[in-house]
C-alpha cells in the first residue's frame, strides 16, 4: 500500500495558470510581439513628425479656387485624444480668418489626428490575437492540446488574458511613442484648461480597462476562423470597427474614475460572455 500510484487531479486554477505559462511563454519569445510593440512605439512619432512638416501648407480646391491651410498639431496631448473645445479651438482655422476656411482647415488637419490617435492600438492588437490563436491550430498544438484537456475555458482565458497584456503594452508604447514625437518636434506639453494629470492617468487606465472588449472579439472571431489567418484578421477588424468609434467618447481625455469602472465593468463582461461563445464554438466545430 505505500507504494500505491497516486494521481493528482489539476484544479480548474492549476490548469489556467499552466496554460498562461505556456502562453505568456511564447507571447514574450515571439518576434510578432516586438515587432508590433515597436510599431506602436514609431507610429505617433513619424505622425507626429510628418504632421508639423505639413503645417502651413496650402492647398487650392481646382473648382472653387478655396485656399486650405494644413494645420498640424500644437499640443502633444492630441495624440491621445481630441482636445476639449475651448483648449482646441485656436488650432482649428488660425490661418483662415473666415468661417468657412477655419472649418475647412479643421477638417484637413485636426481630423487626422482624431482619427489616427492611440486608439488605433485597439486595432493593432487584432493582428496580434489572430496570428497568436492562428498559429496554434497551424501547427497542430491546439489539437494536440485539446486531445489531453477536454475542458476549452482555460484556453480561452489565457488567450484572452495574454491578447489583453499586448493590447496594454501596445498603449503605454504609444504612449511613450507620443511624448518621445512632442519632444522631438518641440509640441507643447502643457496641460489643456480644465484638465489635469489625474484625468489623463484615467484615460490610459481606461483604455487599458476597456481592451478585453476587443481582444474578446478578435478571440472568438479567431477560433473560429481557426488556421485560416486572413479571415480571422478581415472579421476581427469589421467586428473590431463596430465599436472602435465609441472609444473616444468612452475614454476621453477628461475621464475620470466613472469612466474606469465603466470600462473595467465593460470588459469584464465581453470577456465572460463572449468567452463562452468561443468556448461553444471549440466544442461544437472541428478542431482542424
Amino acid at each position: 500500500m505505500e507504494n500505491a500510484v497516486k494521481f493528482e487531479s489539476f484544479s480548474f486554477g492549476k490548469r489556467v495558470k499552466s496554460m498562461l505559462k505556456v502562453d505568456f511563454r511564447r507571447m514574450f519569445r515571439s518576434r510578432l510581439f516586438y515587432i508590433l510593440a515597436a510599431t506602436a512605439l514609431l507610429i505617433p512619432i513619424v505622425m507626429t513628425v510628418m504632421l508639423t512638416m505639413m503645417d502651413g501648407k496650402e492647398t487650392v480646391n481646382q473648382q472653387t479656387g478655396e485656399v486650405t491651410v494644413m494645420e498640424g498639431p500644437e499640443s502633444v496631448w492630441e495624440s491621445i485624444g481630441t482636445l476639449p473645445t475651448d483648449s482646441a479651438g485656436d488650432t482649428a482655422g488660425g490661418a483662415d480668418n473666415s468661417a468657412e476656411g477655419g472649418m475647412a482647415a479643421m477638417g484637413a488637419g485636426m481630423d487626422v489626428m482624431a482619427m489616427c490617435n492611440i486608439n488605433m492600438m485597439f486595432m493593432l492588437v487584432c493582428v496580434f490575437v489572430c496570428l497568436f490563436i492562428s498559429d496554434d491550430f497551424r501547427a497542430g498544438y491546439a489539437k494536440n492540446l485539446f486531445t489531453v484537456r477536454a475542458d476549452k475555458t482555460d484556453y480561452v482565458i489565457s488567450k484572452t488574458l495574454a491578447g489583453f497584456t499586448a493590447g496594454a503594452v501596445m498603449l503605454i508604447a504609444y504612449f511613450v511613442g507620443a511624448m518621445l514625437g512632442g519632444a522631438f518636434t518641440g509640441l507643447s506639453f502643457a496641460l489643456p484648461v480644465g484638465l489635469n494629470a489625474g484625468n489623463f492617468l484615467m484615460c490610459m487606465l481606461a483604455k487599458i480597462f476597456l481592451m478585453p472588449v476587443f481582444v474578446s472579439i478578435f478571440t472568438l472571431i479567431s477560433v473560429a476562423a481557426k488556421k485560416t489567418a486572413w479571415l480571422s484578421i478581415c472579421g476581427s477588424l469589421g467586428g473590431g470597427m463596430l465599436l472602435f468609434m465609441m472609444v473616444g467618447m468612452i475614454t476621453p481625455l477628461s475621464s475620470t474614475l466613472m469612466n474606469v469602472v465603466l470600462c473595467l465593468a465593460g470588459g469584464a463582461l465581453f470577456a465572460f460572455g463572449l468567452g463562452a461563445l468561443s468556448r461553444l464554438i471549440l466544442n461544437k466545430t472541428s478542431l482542424v
